[in-house]
């Protein structure tokens, strides 16, 4: 029996002078309470209660146990009216780790509104690209993006992802549109360094995964830096659409192979267990689940720009009429 019931049964018999008034209290049995001080006597060695037919009292050390014992016993009570609050009430300090990228998407904004709605929750956010393990950082909700690979981990899945490979309309005039998956062999692309193995570009075709092995002129382990780069036109990035949306809004990125790109991506929700989860981490899943605001600002993501089009052809056929009227110098 837990050292704390035993302290409670005992308290009981001696704030009330009676086995079986404590009994009626605690909803056992007056043999079972008997049985619990006895324990309780037996781990001090020492007699706590003087026991009678007709009363029950206590003796010194009795007396010394009560006294330091509620000091004890009211930070026990109040700690489990808090832990109740904690899974009833959403409340607390939360703990959230997230890819860097999510400070340039909705997320803050929808992370705001959380917190005008549960104001008890404070949240701690930690902004980074690696995969961490959740119990030995003391994490509570981890944010991802891409395939779901971890079994250990329970996820839920917040929404589909549309990733986006595009590039500047100066890199696509320069090297040419790619038709197919396999034409990015050919060009320069901007990758991800977290990434394990080779860089490559995910595709899907005749609906299964197909991976493209590609040059890398850059990578890095953020995304910012390669849009940058991508702007710049030293290559092409894939990318979540919800990152280069507004770029490719204005026309400054063009996306490519639209009908190519993966669609078992997803936003999820990482966490370590299942049960037991406090009100706050609860509310805060549900919230992510119900506000499908963590996507791009706008529709899906749009074919190739005419204009981007055109551009390209225009390059390759002056190219072409250069090679014709000078072959020597164009070689």
């Amino acid at each position: 029996m837990d050292g704390l019931d035993l302290l409670k049964a005992f308290r009981e018999v001696a704030e009330r002078g009676s086995f079986s008034r404590a009994a009626t209290v605690l909803g056992t049995s007056k043999a079972t309470v008997s049985k619990y001080v006895a324990q309780l006597e037996e781990r001090f060695g020492v007699r706590l209660l003087n026991r009678s037919t007709r009363a029950v009292s206590l003796t010194d050390a009795g007396q010394l146990l009560l006294e330091r014992s509620k000091p004890l016993m009211e930070m026990v009570e109040l700690t489990q009216t808090e832990l109740q609050e904690h899974a009833g009430h959403p409340r607390g300090r939360l703990r959230i780790t997230a890819p860097h990228g999510f400070a340039q998407s909705a997320f803050p904004t929808v992370l705001g509104e959380f917190m005008k709605t549960y104001p008890d929750v404070h949240v701690s956010l930690h902004l980074s690209n690696r995969v961490i393990d959740l119990v030995e950082e003391g994490v509570d909700i981890a944010l991802r993006l891409g395939r779901i690979r971890d079994e250990n981990l329970i996820v839920r899945r917040l929404r589909q992802m549309e990733l986006v490979l595009c590039a500047s309309p100066a890199y696509w005039s320069r090297r040419g549109l790619p038709n197919k998956p396999d034409d990015m062999r050919r060009h320069d692309v901007l990758t991800y360094s977290l990434t394990e193995g080779p860089p490559q570009l995910p595709f899907e075709v005749d609906g299964k995964p197909y991976a493209v092995p590609v040059q890398s002129r850059m990578d890095a382990n953020d995304a910012a830096p390669l849009i940058a780069a991508a702007l710049a036109g030293l290559g092409a990035i894939c990318v979540p659409a919800m990152m280069a949306q507004a770029h490719v809004e204005r026309g400054a990125l063009v996306p490519v192979l639209k009908d190519y790109m993966p669609r078992d991506m997803w936003l999820y929700a990482a966490y370590a267990q299942r049960r037991h989860n406090s009100a706050a981490m609860r509310a805060l899943l549900d919230f992510l689940e119900a506000h499908g605001k963590m996507r791009e600002p706008t529709g899906p993501v749009p074919p190739p720009s005419s204009t981007a089009v055109k551009t390209a052809k225009t390059a390759k056929a002056a190219k072409a009429a250069r090679r014709a009227r000078h072959p020597v110098a164009a070689t």
